[in-house]
């Protein structure tokens, strides 16, 4: 720690630059544990530096996301539970990389806060970087802003930014799909991290009881369900991506099925599905009966169950769902392409 650098003057401004510094010492041992042959800095930097490793990769294609947790964040603030939004972070962005067939090179984290605690931050970083691992991907940067009289005390904002790669020649598009094709659903581990404006509305958060047990939760309290990580799909996918032709990936985030689903899929062809079908998790089936939501709302606001859906040829469903399952993901059929004008059409 740089003692030459403490300011008397910003401290009772209310920014603690020391704390800052106290924070990334905290979270080195977190970050460590992301690092990847590519990385070629380290922690502290002003940039992070990556050396692309183009083995085998005849037209690189970087591929970019950013994201943040939105207003899950509450939820962290009340149960005073920091180490999983990370997580969400990271998920948010490297979720959707991967529908372009795109493997994580590298994650960059912002956080913002009204005070600098640094075994908090280190608490949001351990989630970030557990969920980097999770990626495959190097955490080699980020940003700790202490903004007093912006952010309350004890609140924060998280986001970040991913950078992944992919052979042009084995960018997913969807130029190859038809109809017969199959969709396939991977299941979603909860509400993940979009529709939470709407769901502490639902549960009235701020003012009532959400650590109890529920029984329709299987005996979890409702804000550890909510609070649940957001399931990261790149290593399953990539292990898919190797062994079958995929002709489109959606990663179901805020606009559910209706808004998600339709960007997999080229102008002619529609998404059918039956709703019959969709393992609607226990969480949606309480969002539903206490807020009287109608059912075509649910489906496009939350992902329902399925937070990720993978759309291959009928002769290679079968091998896919093998593939998937044996890579951690109870993967199931859930539709099929059919001609139409629209989209998508949930039955």
């Amino acid at each position: 720690m740089n003692e030459l650098s403490r300011s008397d003057s910003y401290a009772a401004a209310g920014v603690d630059i020391t704390a800052g510094y106290r924070a990334v010492e905290l979270m080195k041992q977190h970050i460590a544990k992301t690092m990847t042959a590519g990385v070629c800095s380290d922690v502290g930097g002003f940039g992070g530096l990556f050396e692309l490793d183009l083995t085998g990769i005849a037209k690189p294609v970087l591929v970019s996301g950013t994201d943040g947790v939105g207003t899950k964040l509450k939820l962290a603030f009340l149960l005073d539970k920091h180490d999983t939004v990370g997580i969400d972070c990271v998920a948010m962005c490297v979720n959707d990389i991967i529908c372009c067939g795109a493997k994580p090179l590298f994650f960059l984290d912002y956080i913002a806060c009204g005070k600098n605690v640094p075994e908090k931050i280190a608490e949001i970083v351990k989630g970030v970087a557990d969920g980097c691992v999770q990626a495959g991907a190097a955490l080699i940067g980020g940003e700790t802003a202490e903004m007093p009289g912006f952010y309350p005390v004890g609140e924060y904002d998280l986001a970040g930014y991913a950078t992944g790669v992919v052979d042009k020649e084995r960018i997913i598009r969807n130029t190859t799909m038809q109809e017969g094709d199959v969709i396939l659903a991977l299941p979603s581990s909860g509400v993940h991290s979009n529709g939470f404006s709407l769901v502490r509305k639902v549960f009235d958060v701020e003012n009532s009881d959400i650590t109890s047990p529920v029984a329709e939760l299987g005996g979890n309290s409702i804000g550890e369900t909510l609070l649940t990580p957001t399931k990261i799909y790149v290593k399953p996918i990539l292990a898919l991506l190797d062994q079958v032709q995929v002709k489109g990936i959606s990663h179901i985030t805020g606009g559910g099925f209706y808004e998600n689903i339709p960007r997999s899929i080229p102008e002619g062809l529609c998404a059918e599905i039956k709703k019959s079908d969709v393992r609607v998790l226990p969480i949606f089936r309480l969002i539903a009966e206490r807020s009287g939501i109608a059912e075509r709302e649910l489906f496009n606001t939350f992902n329902m169950g399925v937070g990720m859906t993978v759309t291959v040829a009928e002769a290679d469903a079968d091998r896919a769902i093998g593939i998937l399952k044996a890579n951690g993901e109870e993967a199931y059929r859930l539709g099929q392409i059919v001609r139409a004008n629209e989209k998508i059409k949930l039955i």
